[in-house]
């Protein structure tokens, strides 16, 4: 038997998400439309995400505590807030200290 509660009961995780992927066409994080026709490797592809995560005690069975995203959303929410999640899209990339440009004097 598997330890992982997502996959404890596999047909009704498929059942739940089935009715999640007919439900919603926006990713709760970025609020993008979601490509259904995409498949798993594809980061746009589309997850079925817990609001609480599991491994914070969130049911994956519940229809209230799962929703549609993106896998990249996904991957960057991991097991934090949504909030977190966001930042993590917004922000821009901050060069390495050792990637500045050395200045130099002449003299």
């Amino acid at each position: 038997m598997s330890t992982n509660p997502r996959y404890r009961n596999g047909w009704r995780r498929e059942q739940l998400r089935k009715r999640v992927l007919a439900a919603y066409d926006v990713c709760a994080i970025c609020g993008q439309p979601v490509d259904k026709t995409l498949h798993t490797p594809h980061p746009l592809s589309a997850e079925v995400d817990e609001i609480i995560p599991v491994s914070r005690g969130g049911n994956p069975l519940a229809w209230d505590n799962v929703r549609l995203t993106h896998r990249r959303c996904n991957r960057l929410k991991s097991n934090r807030s949504d909030d977190y999640a966001r930042a993590q899209l917004t922000r821009t990339p901050q060069p390495k200290a050792t990637s500045l440009p050395l200045n130099t004097s002449t003299w």
